[in-house]
């Protein structure tokens, strides 16, 4: 878990790496260490990059500042505070003056387009040091011109925190427009930051629970087409949809597992409901449960080995974990009030719920085995965590009820800096991409 102080206890070891290194990175150098949620996030400057296009530059150097300053962790400086307005990624930086603005890194950069692409050479600074973190380039298609800003991001925080970034992401929700009692909903895709929204599904049919593949190519959704709500499959690279199975009966709560070969769902019989798992290769389900009770929301751990999973069995809702493969359930929730909707995080150490007490509903995390539960955030209605790839930040959507509508949030794992993510429209069921190739 990253440890968080300030600039006294921000040293350690980064190696440099990426397409072009400038020379050879220093050996101590300074970085974040998160431990808890009290701390002050670290100052760093960000000069306009230098181009042959101001306005590519203005519009690439503002979306990495977004990107660090939404992720809680950096202060970035503004204009009237930089010693230097624009950067030179080919000068080594007046250490003095910048220290002087109280900045402890330091980011020069210049972009171009180059045969079609988008190229960014950017260099990382320790100030309190004076020292090169790291120099590199970074590229891609002219069409995709905000991804060169969110891979620079991922760079910077990757450096400074010791933790993968995030922002070079998408998010899959399901977007919500109409009258209250006759929303029509549709699957929508955006950039993790809200921009570049494109829309999946027509509305001709409800959608829910989206879920990402972890390879991101595919997404399992429930689909209220046809008599019986079925688990679909959607083709993010050809827009082709096709049902997973026809069980002729209610299927919900899909999950991929980590290799991308199986599906866990539920299947609903009556007034029970039971988990089954299916090879997307040879579509032959096998129940993993069985009995009178309400098995739903299965969620694989990062090594394929185990699912937690929601129950009604010992007579509340409440969080279980057993062997993928079926058998060995074990409950892990004991606190006041009803659990559902787990999410094991990608890294491993931590799952996500949606818990119902004292009248309103939270969203908090907990160990594998149960213990540290952490409520991160509370209203009148908020439902279905997703993770960031890094393990790190979570969103989720949230409802205040009334004429209103729900909407996106995202929020880190000690609680700290939640955030709205701007959505076109209502927007609920958010599913968290990979990190994008």
């Amino acid at each position: 878990m990253i440890d968080l102080s300030r600039r006294q206890a921000l040293k350690l070891g980064m190696a440099g790496a990426g397409v072009a290194a400038f020379s050879n990175p220093a050996s101590a150098l300074v970085k974040i260490v998160v431990s808890g949620g009290d701390f002050e996030p670290m100052p760093i400057g960000v000069p306009v990059f230098s181009s042959s296009d101001p306005q590519l530059a203005a519009e690439i150097t503002s979306i990495v500042v977004a990107d660090l300053k939404r992720s809680g962790l950096f202060a970035p400086m503004s204009e009237s505070q930089l010693p230097l307005k624009q950067g030179d990624v080919n000068a080594n930086p007046d250490f003095g003056a910048w220290r002087n603005a109280q900045a402890d890194a330091l980011v020069m950069g210049s972009v171009n387009e180059v045969g079609g692409q988008i190229r960014a050479d950017v260099r990382l600074w320790d100030v309190v040091e004076g020292a090169q973190a790291f120099g590199e380039s970074f590229a891609a298609d002219r069409k995709n011109t905000r991804r060169v800003a969110h891979i620079v991001a991922d760079a910077i925080y990757a450096k400074l925190t010791g933790e993968s970034g995030y922002f070079d992401t998408r998010v899959v929700y399901v977007a919500e427009s109409g009258p209250k009692a006759n929303r029509t909903k549709r699957l929508a895709i955006m950039d993790q930051d809200g921009a570049n929204v494109q829309y999946l599904t027509r509305g001709d049919s409800i959608v829910l629970t989206p879920r990402y593949s972890p390879q991101g190519n595919l997404l399992s959704y429930m689909n209220f087409a046809g008599d019986v709500p079925q688990i679909y499959l959607l083709d993010l690279s050809t827009g082709k949809q096709q049902r997973v199975a026809d069980f002729g009966k209610m299927t919900l709560s899909p999950r991929f597992s980590p290799d991308g070969q199986n599906l866990a769902f539920s299947v609903t019989n009556g007034a029970n409901t039971n988990l089954y798992l299916m090879n997307l290769q040879q579509r032959k389900p096998a129940a993993l449960t069985s009995g009178a009770a309400i098995d739903t929301s299965p969620s694989f751990s990062p090594d394929g080995s185990r699912l937690a999973f929601e129950s009604d069995r010992g007579g509340s809702q409440q969080i279980y974990v057993m062997n993928s493969n079926g058998g060995g359930a074990q409950r892990i929730s004991f606190g006041e009030g009803r659990y559902s909707t787990p999410v094991w995080s990608p890294k491993g150490d931590l799952i996500a719920f949606t818990k119902q007490s004292e009248g309103q509903f939270h969203i908090g995390t907990m160990r594998q085995d149960g213990s540290g539960e952490r409520i991160l955030s509370s209203s009148y209605l908020m439902e279905g965590p997703t993770w960031a790839p890094n393990g790190r930040v979570l969103m989720f959507f949230k409802d205040p009820g009334g004429d209103s509508g729900p909407q996106l949030y995202s929020i880190d794992i000690w609680g700290r800096n939640e955030l709205r993510i701007p959505t076109e429209t209502f927007a609920s069921d958010p599913t968290w991409s990979p990190l994008l190739k």
